[in-house]
């Protein structure tokens, strides 16, 4: 890892791994991040792809531009926070936070879950750089805010495919203000599903605060574990010199 990435907390050096070993630990965590989700979807008696037909024309037309505002509010929210007196939270605080947040967006039905969107992916996204702060790399460095950001470009919590899409860990970090949109661009598009079914979750009647708690702690624990396959692969780069792309490629026949 470049040295300018470094976190100016985690300066030590981190203890060899066995570069099988750990391969076979995130490939593990990376099949078993939407363990919770299904659990939601049978809480639900639904499938992911029903939810989306739930939500109005009108909402699945604007989704890809919600979710694009959604990430760009985050994206400097997410970094203001850290730099104040709020500390890093564990996961199980983060996700007690998202399970409140999406109580409250469910409790109004659809209104109120499109005004918590961007306070849930805030929080989340807060947690994924605490995670890349956790791995050595530093969140105040564009290039690896950048890198916490595309985590969302991993399918989400309700997918349920077991042919996982990880061309998400092989985008390249960017760092200037237009490829910070270029990449919001990207990611918004493969986040928008996901988001819809969420939102979908949260209009369900009776069902929708419960829904709400349940389908955001499935998220926030799905996004905190697909961030730490990212950066533990990045971190395993760094101590083999392989590149990311290569040792991706060896993952992905190990979820195969």
């Amino acid at each position: 890892m470049n040295d300018t990435l470094r976190s100016p907390s985690r300066q030590q050096i981190f203890p060899p791994m066995d570069r099988e070993a750990e391969l076979d630990r995130l490939s593990l965590k990376l099949r078993n991040a939407s363990g919770v989700g299904m659990q939601v979807l049978s809480l639900l008696g639904s499938q992911a792809d029903g939810l989306l037909d739930m939500l109005p024309t009108s909402v699945r037309s604007g989704l890809e531009k919600a979710t694009a505002a959604a990430l760009e509010q985050s994206f400097n929210a997410a970094a203001a926070s850290r730099g104040g007196r709020l500390g890093d939270g564990s996961d199980w605080l983060t996700r007690a936070i998202t399970i409140g947040t999406g109580a409250a967006g469910g409790f109004g039905g659809l209104p109120s879950a499109m005004a918590e969107l961007p306070v849930t992916t805030t929080i989340i996204l807060r947690a994924i750089q605490s995670i890349a702060d956790e791995h050595g790399f530093d969140p105040a460095k564009p290039e690896v805010r950048a890198a916490c950001l595309r985590v969302f470009a991993a399918a989400g919590p309700l997918d349920g495919d077991d042919d996982l899409d990880l061309s998400f860990l092989t985008l390249r970090m960017t760092v200037t203000g237009a490829s910070i949109k270029s990449l919001i661009s990207k990611i918004a598009p493969r986040l928008a599903i996901p988001l819809g079914q969420k939102l979908a979750a949260q209009s369900v009647p009776v069902l929708g605060a419960a829904a709400g708690a349940a389908t955001n702690y499935a998220f926030t624990s799905y996004y905190q574990d697909v961030a730490r396959v990212q950066f533990g692969l990045l971190r395993l780069a760094e101590q083999t010199g392989e590149s990311p792309e290569s040792l991706t490629a060896d993952l992905k026949r190990r979820l195969a």
